[in-house]
C-alpha cells in the first residue's frame, strides 16, 4: 500500500482524471489517497467524487482529506502537485496588461509577462510544499504538474533535495494529432522528442520504421490540414522539425506570429474554425473568450456539490503520467515517457547546464532515469535557449526577490521583445507590480 498526496486537490476535474488513473491500475487500489486544498468546499466535492469511485468498484482504497498540507504530506511514498496561486484576479492581470502593451498573449501562464509573473507568486509556494516534503516524505518524488512547469522545477531542483519529475501532456496530444494528420494509428507512431517543457521537438517520427516526415510535409500542402495546425506547420516549415503544444500556445512563445496584426488576421484567416480566431487574437485559455472564462472560472467557487448522477464511473485511463511513473516504480514495469528533468550539462548538450529539459526517461522499479540527447539541431537549439534565457531570470528573480532581474526576464521574452521598446516593457511591469502588489509580497515588503 502507497500513499499518495494530492496538493491542491480542488482542481476538480484535473484530480478526478489522476485519481481515476491511479486506481485504474489493480496493483495501485489498495493506495491511501490524500487529497489536499486550501478551499475546503473544492475540497468536499473532489471528496465526495472519489469515495463515489471507490465505492462503485468496490476497491480497497483509503480516501483522505484535508487542508492541512502538513497531514497531507506525512509519510506519503508520492505527491502529484496542481496548485494555483492566487485565484482570478492575478491572472486577470497577467493577460489584460500585457495586451495594452500589445503583447497578446493566447494563455499566460508559461512564458511572457504572464508566465514570468506567475512564477513570481508560486514559485514561494512551490518551494514550501518542497520544505515541508524534505522533513515529512524526504523520499517521495515530487510529480509536478502545475505552471509555469520550467520555472517552478528549476527553482525547486535549485532550493531543494527532492526529486522533481515535470509532467505534462503535450507531447502525447502532439503524437496524437501528428498521428491523425499522416493518417496512422496512434498506437503504431513511434517518436524520439526533446527540447523544453511546451517547446520539445519530434526529432524522430517514424511508423514501420519509416520517417513520417515527408508524409507530414505532404499533408501540410493540404489547406484543410494546414488550417488545423497553422504556426505548427509553418514551423516546421521554417525550422525542419515538428514541435510540441498547440498552435495558440507556440505562437506566443516565438515572436514571429503575434506581433503584427496584419500577420494575426493572415493567421486566422488560414485557421480552420472560429474558436482559433478567437483565442488567436486574444484570449487567456484554449476554446473560451476571455470574458467568458474568467466568469466560468469564478463561478467554481460558487458550484454545488457533485452530481453523483452525472458522474463518470469508470476506471479508464487517460494519457497523463503520473499514475504510470507510480505503478512503474512500484511494480518494476518498464516505461519510456517525456518528462521535464535537470539538464545536468549531458542531457542536451548544447542547452545550458542548469536548464530544465524535457527529454525521454525510463523508468522502472530501480527509479527514473533519463535519456542523454546530445546536441540539437543547431537552429532547434537557439529557439530553445530564447525560451531558457527567460526562464532562467525569472526563477533567479523569484528567489533572490530581484525586481532587477525580474525586468530582464520580461524584456528577454520573445513575444514582448518583438512590441515593446525597452521603456514600455519597465512601464508594464511596473504596472503588473502595481496591481498585483497583493500576490507579490517579495516586491511590495
Amino acid at each position: 500500500m502507497v500513499k499518495i498526496a494530492f496538493i491542491g486537490a480542488g482542481s476538480h476535474t484535473f484530480t478526478q482524471t489522476l485519481v481515476r488513473d491511479v486506481l485504474s491500475f489493480p496493483a495501485l487500489q489498495d493506495s491511501t489517497l490524500s487529497l489536499m486544498d486550501i478551499d475546503a468546499d473544492r475540497l468536499e466535492r473532489i471528496e465526495t467524487a472519489t469515495n463515489v469511485l471507490v465505492d462503485e468498484h468496490d476497491l480497497p482504497a483509503t480516501v483522505e482529506a484535508t487542508t492541512d498540507r502538513r497531514e497531507a504530506l506525512e509519510d506519503a511514498d508520492y505527491v502529484i502537485t496542481m496548485i494555483h496561486v492566487g485565484g482570478v484576479e492575478p491572472v486577470e492581470n497577467e493577460v489584460e496588461i500585457p495586451q495594452r502593451y500589445g503583447v497578446n498573449q493566447s494563455v499566460g501562464d508559461t512564458l511572457g509577462p504572464g508566465g514570468v509573473f506567475r512564477a513570481q507568486r508560486t514559485i514561494p509556494t512551490m518551494l514550501e510544499i518542497a520544505r515541508d516534503m524534505e522533513e515529512l516524505c524526504p523520499n517521495a518524488p515530487l510529480l509536478q504538474h502545475t505552471n509555469p512547469m520550467v520555472m517552478v522545477c528549476w527553482a525547486i531542483e535549485k532550493e531543494t533535495e527532492i526529486d522533481v519529475y515535470g509532467i505534462c501532456h503535450s507531447i502525447v496530444g502532439t503524437a496524437h494529432d501528428i498521428a491523425s494528420y499522416v493518417d496512422v494509428p496512434f498506437e503504431e507512431l513511434e517518436y524520439w522528442v526533446a527540447g523544453i517543457n511546451h517547446m520539445a521537438w519530434f526529432l524522430e517520427i517514424e511508423h514501420d520504421g519509416r520517417s513520417l516526415y515527408p508524409d507530414l510535409q505532404e499533408a501540410m500542402t493540404d489547406p484543410e490540414t494546414y488550417a488545423e495546425d497553422v504556426v505548427r506547420f509553418e514551423t516546421m516549415d521554417h525550422f525542419g522539425k515538428f514541435i510540441t503544444e498547440s498552435s495558440h500556445h507556440l505562437s506566443e512563445y516565438l515572436p514571429y506570429f503575434r506581433h503584427d496584426e496584419d500577420e494575426i488576421d493572415r493567421l486566422v484567416d488560414a485557421s480552420a474554425y472560429d474558436p482559433f480566431a478567437e483565442e488567436f487574437e486574444y484570449s487567456p485559455v484554449c476554446w473560451l473568450p476571455t470574458g467568458e472564462y474568467f466568469e466560468q472560472w469564478r463561478s467554481i467557487d460558487h458550484a454545488e456539490g457533485v452530481d453523483e448522477a452525472e458522474m463518470d464511473r469508470s476506471l479508464s485511463r487517460s494519457g497523463e503520467y503520473a499514475a504510470r511513473i507510480i505503478h512503474s516504480l512500484e511494480t518494476g514495469e518498464r516505461r519510456r515517457m517525456n518528462l521535464n528533468v535537470p539538464n545536468d550539462g549531458r542531457l542536451i548538450t548544447n542547452l545550458p547546464d542548469d536548464a530544465l529539459v524535457e527529454v525521454p526517461c525510463l523508468v522502472d522499479r530501480t527509479g527514473v532515469r533519463p535519456c542523454t540527447i546530445g546536441d540539437l539541431p543547431p537552429q532547434l537549439a537557439a529557439l530553445n535557449r530564447s525560451n531558457v534565457n527567460v526562464q532562467s531570470l525569472a526563477v533567479d528573480a523569484a528567489l533572490e526577490r530581484d525586481e532587477e532581474r525580474l525586468r530582464q526576464a520580461v524584456k528577454l521574452d520573445p513575444l514582448t521583445a518583438a512590441v515593446c521598446t525597452l521603456e514600455e516593457v519597465d512601464a508594464l511591469v511596473d504596472d503588473l507590480l502595481e496591481a498585483n502588489e497583493e500576490y507579490l509580497p517579495a516586491y511590495t515588503s
